[in-house]
């Protein structure tokens, strides 16, 4: 019984961080908004389907790669520090926003790598057009590395091959509903679904992580006061 609530805590962990990323303005969405309505439900949601896959490549290689590090008590520390100032960040950001931004840019020289990683690719399928965009955008790999160590250092995900499995597959669960909703609503909104709309949501997103921040910030001012009593 205890190691499937394990498995469950892990896999919902996954799913609320992978809706919950999915949703701000971005590359992908972008694309969805712009030619799903024009070319219908199924190329709209193959490109969803396309960075969805990405994702979880790239959120796979962050719990893999990087978790015997997270091991050692005072990396588990600090990343828990980094992670809480990072979601809290990343929540005002959202909630900021006023105009068209990928979510996560890392710098003018990264962007540039991108933009020749997008031109090679040469992606004329929708679901690869979709894959390219998320691999092209390092940023995707640097948080979910962040948000791999967070979970682990937290106790949501275990760091064993099940835990890690059930989060991963909560992440393609999230993101792929994500996809699947808007890219329905984008088809059937026949081009009405506005940026302002998704602005919106965005804000709600950046409202939601603002509050996983406080959350966690509270919860490291408690186990400090609990080791200094």
């Amino acid at each position: 019984m205890l190691e499937v609530s394990v498995i469950s805590v892990a896999l919902l962990t996954g799913f609320i961080s992978g809706l919950l990323l999915s949703i701000p303005l971005g590359p992908i969405n972008l694309t969805i908004m712009n030619e799903g309505a024009r070319r219908g439900f199924k190329w709209a949601f193959l490109v969803g389907l396309g960075a969805t896959a990405m994702d979880t490549v790239y959120c796979a290689i962050a719990f893999t790669s990087f978790s015997a590090l997270f091991r050692v008590r005072w990396i588990e520390s600090c990343m828990e520090v980094f992670s809480f100032a990072f979601m809290l960040f990343l929540g005002i950001k959202f909630l900021m926003a006023t105009t068209v931004v990928a979510p996560l840019p890392i710098g003018r020289t990264a962007r540039r790598i991108e933009e020749r990683l997008e031109g090679k690719f040469h992606a004329h399928s929708a679901f690869m057009t979709g894959m390219v965009r998320v691999a092209c955008n390092a940023g995707v790999l640097v948080f979910w590395t962040i948000l791999a160590a967070n979970f682990m250092s937290r106790g949501w995900v275990r760091p064993r091959w099940d835990g890690k499995l059930a989060c991963i597959a909560g992440v393609a669960l999230g993101t792929g509903l994500w996809f699947l909703l808007f890219s329905r609503g984008v088809s059937l909104g026949h081009g009405k679904f506005s940026k302002q709309t998704l602005l919106r949501i965005e804000h709600l997103s950046g409202v939601a992580l603002v509050v996983i921040a406080f959350i966690h910030g509270c919860n490291i001012a408690w186990q400090l006061t609990r080791h200094q009593m």
